[in-house]
């Protein structure tokens, strides 16, 4: 069902290539823009701004489609750009590929009222519509799914302009595995700057005891959290983003751009030297008394722990989701049984481990280096907005087990050594034996649910792409199972078939 169309007006040609970035980062693939209107009325404009926009590229050139009927990129996203003025009969879109476009990318049709009767009542109609030399007003019918997407685009866009960016140019940044987006977003002038894209949504169905997985986890559900760690980190002088702007009610957030170096080279192989300044970095955090409760802009936001319940909704994602996966059967009552007691009683061993703030996906992807800076400073900290009270020795397992990149044994052993040697320096009375225990622990717990994770990922969510890490977490856990207190754990793994005996 259509709602009543969006009328934009474009009084330069400024205006519309900013129409075209607010368009493209609301596409998705399966979306079929049609763009109608008079000779002249700027409809090959808007969608050479969109694919540039998409390209990230204000000088990619973008062809006119009117004499081969169609051209195709594959950027970002697949893009199918149409123009039908020419076209004899609406069955040669069969030949242009239209169908095809649509299954794994975006298509932008001009002149499609040449073939109206081929196009869906769900596509994406924006009609242009000349005023004087350059000035134009921009109608959009679409479906609410769209609107949806395209209305939060706007809103970014209104928030830019309220802290003072407007005309900022605006580029796909990432998504990452929850529905957080972020943007890179360079000024008029200034230094570029990232927008967290975090609305909070509905809570899922409860599973249990009237909950829903997000509450039992503790995952963040708005961005409060991210703002009060944030604070906390900077606070204690670790290199977390300044925050520049930000609607806490609506999920935005503009934050200061640490840059886009990483813990890896150019080949994707871990720089032993940045993983060391992180290890330290870890052991320097884990010497802080942890937060309880943080203030922002007059809430008060208590730190979750990380209790066993947390943990073991976590590592039930391993026979909820990776298990019949692995198998192809599901899983037998004895064996999830078995699987959560041998679990329970982990973690009653971790409640006499060290507690530090747990900033939980502390590994490449978060992890910026920053060549000019000294110190620990040269370590730039982001996605903590899910951090809680836990087991010190999780985060160092999320750095040396590295889900996206493989840490080989000896690295991951020479970062451990390092991560020990620094805690012991500042407290002889460090608990080497019992931390060593508690990582081998919260290693498998952590390697364990992203099996989980990732299966539902692609099960669930159509995200097939974190299947690829697979091998590499299942080589963490039979490492992790070498650890003498994971033994009745290890004979269950062997069991259900996820590690042979030989390992």
């Amino acid at each position: 069902m259509r709602t009543a169309p969006l009328s934009i007006a474009l009084p330069d040609l400024g205006a519309t290539t900013v129409l075209a970035e607010d368009l493209a980062l609301a596409l998705r693939p399966g979306d079929c823009l049609c763009l109608s209107g008079d000779l002249g009325s700027g409809k090959s404009t808007l969608a050479r701004a969109l694919i540039r926009a998409v390209a990230d590229d204000p000088d990619f050139e973008v062809p006119s489609p009117t004499f081969t009927l169609v051209q195709n990129y594959d950027l970002r996203l697949q893009i199918a750009h149409f123009d039908l003025y020419r076209l004899a009969s609406a069955d040669e879109l069969d030949e242009l590929g239209l169908d095809e476009a649509l299954e794994d990318g975006v298509a932008l049709v001009e002149w499609p009222e040449r073939a109206s009767e081929r196009f869906a009542s769900d596509v994406v109609a924006i009609s242009l519509e000349g005023i004087e030399a350059t000035a134009r007003i921009a109608r959009i019918h679409a479906g609410p799914e769209f609107l949806e997407r395209f209305n939060r685009s706007l809103a970014l866009r209104s928030f830019l302009d309220m802290a003072g960016m407007s005309h900022a140019e605006r580029r796909f940044l990432q998504g990452d595995a929850s529905s957080r987006t972020y943007e890179r977003i360079r000024p008029v002038t200034g230094n570029p700057l990232i927008l967290m894209n975090a609305p909070r949504h509905p809570d899922g169905p409860p599973i249990r005891d009237g909950l829903p997985y997000s509450r039992i986890a503790h995952l963040a559900e708005d961005v409060v959290p991210f703002v009060a760690i944030d604070g906390w980190l900077r606070e204690h002088g670790f290199s977390a983003p300044a925050i520049m702007a930000q609607d806490l009610d609506d999920g935005i957030l503009l934050i200061e751009d640490l840059g886009s170096d990483g813990l890896l080279d150019p080949e994707g192989a871990p720089i032993a030297e940045r993983y060391e300044l992180a290890v330290e970095c870890l052991a320097a955090l884990h010497r802080k008394p942890p937060p309880e409760c943080l203030q922002v802009e007059g809430r008060e936001y208590h730190v979750p722990a990380y209790d066993p319940r947390a943990m073991q909704i976590e590592i039930e994602l391993l026979t909820d989701w990776y298990l019949p996966w692995r198998t192809g059967a599901p899983v037998k009552d004895r064996d999830r049984a078995d699987y959560i007691a041998l679990w329970a009683a982990l973690f009653a061993q971790l409640q006499s481990a060290e507690k530090a703030l747990v900033l939980r996906d502390y590994h490449s992807p978060n992890l910026i280096w920053r060549e000019e800076r000294t110190g620990l400073d040269r370590l730039g900290l982001i996605d903590f907005q899910d951090a809680m009270i836990g087991p010190s020795a999780y985060d160092v397992a999320s750095l040396c087990q590295d889900a996206r990149v493989t840490i080989e044994p000896g690295l991951a052993r020479r970062l451990l050594a390092r991560y020990i040697a620094v805690r012991q320096e500042d407290d002889s009375a460090f608990d080497e034996d019992g931390f060593r225990e508690a990582y081998a622990i919260m290693a498998l717990q952590r390697a364990s649910k992203i099996l989980g994770i990732f299966v539902r990922l692609d099960q669930r969510d159509g995200k097939p792409g974190y299947l690829r890490h697979l091998p590499r977490i299942e080589g963490y856990v039979a490492q992790s199972l070498q650890h003498p207190a994971l033994q009745p754990l290890r004979s269950w793994f062997t069991r259900v078939g996820i590690v042979s005996t030989e390992s």
